[in-house]
């Protein structure tokens, strides 16, 4: 996050938050703090990869160790004392989002603005009038995702992607698909199909390419339309499976366009294969297969069991909700300092939150 954006939201929150400054010191710390951060709400700022590390971090609460090798290298602190509770009954803290990536699918499928004013506004909205929402996650193995993972070609692309801003390039609509482009013809098998999908009481499908599990949400954007391939997302019935049984290019952009433009139904097609509302089934591979959870490279795997865990994490957002209150955040940004509120309210004790930007 720029001085910009904190100045903003220290702005913005005034009133509300108490701000402490800190700096985490290596990849992954955010995973780790929100692991062990006993505020009641964590305000992300970031991308969709850092989202996904401080869920796994508030997810990961009382489970042992954290895994920091699997960790998106982001940025977290957590605001801490009493007050009112804010979290689910599990002792979860609750999640707000301010988008500062590059895709930000979930930010996106959630209606929260792009722009940072107009994100830090509604989180301060939220937070006065206590309103959240309540939404599904996905397990891939023991990785949580808020909307999609994937085996294969889209794997593929995102570790090339993540290579290519390793070494300075900017993030873009225009790198990923020329990055698509050269992994189609240069890198990925498409002659011999490595997947199958197992499911309990049906038997495996195998031939499968590449494979799209999604939290019944958007698998990404194109500017600003989603790729839907389910109709009416919601995070909470269940995760669908899209694979295709041959990879050309055909194929893929038919598949790409009736996610894009068909909103009646997934998409369908002889190459198609679309498995919807599963609560569980695993991936097999034939070799070592890339693997990406919400836009991370997770290395190489030869099977995933995925899991949908309904009702797991609490999103602050302007909806009908529970949380009355004061709270506490805290903030990240791009230069690796944390910010730590705490809010003060007339209405009772403090909730906390947090607040966070990747790179």
């Amino acid at each position: 996050m720029t001085a910009t954006v904190t100045d903003l939201a220290v702005r913005t929150l005034s009133g509300l938050v108490d701000l402490d400054v800190e700096r985490t010191q290596y990849r992954g710390h955010a995973r780790e703090l929100a692991a062990a951060t006993a505020a009641d709400l964590v305000i992300v700022h970031g991308g969709d990869g850092s989202i996904n590390e401080v869920v796994n971090g508030v997810m990961g609460r009382g489970e042992g160790p954290v895994d920091l090798a699997a960790a998106g290298g982001a940025d977290l602190a957590a605001a801490g004392g009493g007050g009112a509770d804010l979290a689910a009954g599990d002792g979860r803290p609750q999640i707000a989002v301010i988008p500062g990536g590059g895709a930000n699918v979930l930010a996106r499928a959630l209606g929260v603005p792009l722009d940072a004013a107009a994100a830090i506004r509604q989180v301060r909205e939220a937070i006065a009038a206590g309103r959240h929402r309540t939404i599904g996650l996905g397990l891939a193995a023991d990785r949580y995702f808020t909307f999609s993972a994937g085996l294969g070609w889209d794997a593929e692309v995102v570790r090339e992607v993540d290579r290519l801003r390793a070494q300075g390039h900017r993030e873009s609509v225009t790198l990923f698909l020329r990055t698509m482009i050269r992994q189609y013809y240069r890198g990925t098998d498409r002659r011999w199909p490595a997947l199958t999908v197992e499911r309990d009481g049906e038997p495996p499908i195998s031939g499968l390419f590449m494979t799209i599990i999604t939290n019944r949400s958007p698998w990404t954007y194109f500017r600003d339309r989603p790729l839907l391939p389910v109709p009416n997302p919601d995070f909470n019935s269940g995760l669908d499976l899209l694979a295709l049984q041959r990879l050309r290019l055909t194929t893929v952009f038919n598949a790409v366009g009736q996610m894009l433009y068909v909103r009646s139904r997934p998409p369908r097609g002889r190459n198609l294969l679309s498995v919807l509302g599963s609560e569980s089934l695993t991936l097999r591979s034939a070799r070592p297969i890339a693997f990406q959870a919400d836009g991370e490279y997770l290395g190489e795997t030869e099977a995933v069991k995925f899991q949908f865990v309904p009702h797991a994490l609490r999103i602050v957002a302007l909806l009908r909700g529970a949380c009355r209150g004061p709270q506490r955040a805290l903030l990240t940004h791009r230069e690796q300092n944390v910010i730590d509120l705490t809010l003060n309210s007339a209405e009772g004790p403090p909730c906390p939150l947090a607040l966070r930007n990747r790179r």
